[in-house]
């Protein structure tokens, strides 16, 4: 099974990635397209699993201990396979 984990900054917390990358687009011509820019980051993993349903309970796991800062970053998780 592969799991695809995105990991972003909740909203309300102050992204500087994002804001630099914003500034940026906008002095390159793309001010009147691009309204936001949030960063985060993307973790793909193979999971040796019986089922979706425990691949996705393995990767929960992963993200509450190690992959995402739960008090400030929030994580989508997908399982394929």
């Amino acid at each position: 099974m592969k799991a695809i984990v995105n990991v972003a900054l909740k909203k309300g917390v102050l992204d500087d990635q994002g804001k630099a990358t914003h500034h940026a687009l906008d002095t390159l011509g793309f001010k009147e397209v691009v309204t936001d820019v949030r960063i985060g980051k993307q973790i793909i993993m193979e999971l040796n699993c019986d089922s979706k349903d425990s691949a996705r309970e393995e990767a929960i796991k992963m993200c509450e201990k190690l992959l995402a800062n739960t008090v400030i970053e929030d994580y989508e998780i997908e399982i394929i396979g």
